[in-house]
């Protein structure tokens, strides 16, 4: 009556790929989440919808939020403003809107120019410089070299620390992760962000006449359809889990028994390396960039391809020369102090998170399956640890799987609900959610390992 637009939310629930009724709702959480939540709203202002998903792993969660904390708001080598435009340049490169939005809003908070927020080339030349390391970093990290860190260190007066660098870099590869983890759990944008809402006419009933007009009729019945079609195929993925736990068992049992030669694993690495170079997501349209998002990073058509395309050969990166454990590790905390711990801490939690179970089975020793998910991601990178099978990545990852797990980490803007439907069907949402969180963090582990590698040879 008194013609003010009322925003609806466009969505159901913080991910647009987990049902509402099946996420944690707020007010009925535990102790340990409640706390968790009040952190995330003092330190964000908000109760992100990230956060909400998050939670199915409080763990994680409570250490993702400390670390998160420490990178944008603690004393720190770089001012606030140029930490959430860093964030915005690396969000923006995965056309990672949700996130470019949020860090917007904060950078303008922190009395950040508004200016840079035309593009980037009104911020200073001293992050225009970092442009090139935020290209090669989201999308093909294995052409990171000690001349590219020499630049950005060298240049006379927009020349950076390495304090500085050690800095930017941590917080690029951590919003190139966040955006894969945005994509691929499906996260809705919050009602009063951009995408977030709609504006109706108030309804008398609860949806109004326009949603029946656009084919909508609430969300029972939509439930409803999934349900049929899930139970449909339900009777296939019962085998599906079963037929992956008689694998690990079978793959356990050959371990015991006899050992691959050195040679016989590189060789198998070399091959996984291949086969991962034809797994490419099937809705493999390209998406453009819009004009909102592309402003903030040069060079748009630049993306991620497959290091051992068109005759170049990348050589492998050996963990065994350099690893985060005995040398990225010690780097970072030398030059930008706690944060090699956060961090350390954090790759941990993901990477040995267990409830030991697997969809309805309880008392399941998972730690092969978690291996062979991070190091196929890293062999994606081009990262090899000498005392693995790479055999049995093919075992225990199938090829619905794999689609899914290389668009989240190297295309996240080009996941879809088909994709992240269509993998481990039988499982649990917050298993799903894990996977991502292993994702997340192998990720951001590969991409740290060339840029800290490069930083230390330009150090000796």
């Amino acid at each position: 009556e008194l013609g003010i637009r009322i925003p609806r939310p466009l969505g159901h629930g913080p991910s647009r790929f987990i049902p509402e009724k099946e996420t944690i709702q707020v007010g009925k959480e535990d102790a340990t989440m409640h706390t968790l939540f009040a952190e995330s709203f003092a330190t964000l202002g908000r109760l992100d919808n990230v956060t909400l998903v998050m939670v199915f792993h409080p763990q994680y969660l409570e250490s993702f939020l400390k670390t998160q904390h420490y990178l944008l708001q603690m004393d720190g080598p770089l001012p606030l403003h140029y930490r959430h435009y860093i964030g915005i340049m690396a969000a923006a490169r995965h056309q990672c809107s949700y996130l470019v939005n949020l860090h917007v809003n904060d950078f303008l908070h922190v009395g950040g120019d508004p200016k840079w927020l035309n593009g980037l080339e009104n911020a200073p030349q001293k992050l225009q410089n970092l442009g090139e390391l935020n290209k090669m970093l989201a999308h093909r990290p294995w052409l990171i070299t000690k001349e590219h860190i020499e630049q950005l260190l060298k240049t006379e007066e927009n020349s950076w620390s390495l304090a500085e660098l050690i800095h930017a870099v941590v917080l690029l590869t951590h919003y190139h992760s966040l955006a894969s983890f945005t994509f691929g759990c499906g996260i809705s944008p919050e009602i009063d962000c951009e995408g977030g809402h709609t504006f109706r006419p108030p309804s008398v009933s609860n949806y109004c006449i326009c949603d029946i007009t656009n084919g909508y009729h609430g969300v029972d019945e939509i439930h409803a359809s999934q349900a049929g079609s899930i139970a449909v195929s339900s009777t296939e993925s019962v085998c599906e889990v079963e037929a992956l736990m008689e694998k690990m068992k079978q793959l356990q049992e050959c371990r015991d028994e006899e050992e691959a030669s050195q040679e016989e694993m590189a060789t198998r690495f070399e091959r996984e390396k291949r086969e991962s170079m034809f797994v490419c997501s099937s809705e493999d349209e390209e998406s453009a960039a819009t004009r909102d998002v592309s402003r903030h990073f040069e060079d748009t058509s630049y993306g991620y391809k497959d290091f051992s395309r068109h005759g170049m050969h990348v050589p492998t990166f050996r963990v065994q020369d350099y690893s985060w454990e005995d040398h990225g590790y010690s780097l970072v905390n030398r030059l930008y102090p706690d944060v090699g711990q956060l961090l350390d801490e954090k790759f941990h939690i993901a990477y040995n998170l267990t409830y030991n179970t697997m969809a309805m089975h309880k008392d399941v020793d998972t730690s092969m399956l978690r291996r062979a998910i991070w190091n196929y991601i890293h062999c994606m990178f081009g990262i090899r640890y000498d005392d693995y099978d790479y055999g049995e990545i093919n075992q225990l990852l199938d090829r619905s799987f794999k689609v899914y797990i290389k668009t989240v980490v190297c295309t996240p803007e080009k996941t879809t609900k088909r994709m992240y439907d269509s993998f481990w069907r039988q499982f649990e949402h917050s298993e799903k959610v894990h996977v991502n969180l292993l994702l997340v963090e192998a990720r951001m582990q590969a991409e740290l390992l060339y840029a800290l590698r490069a930083i230390t040879r330009y150090m000796t």
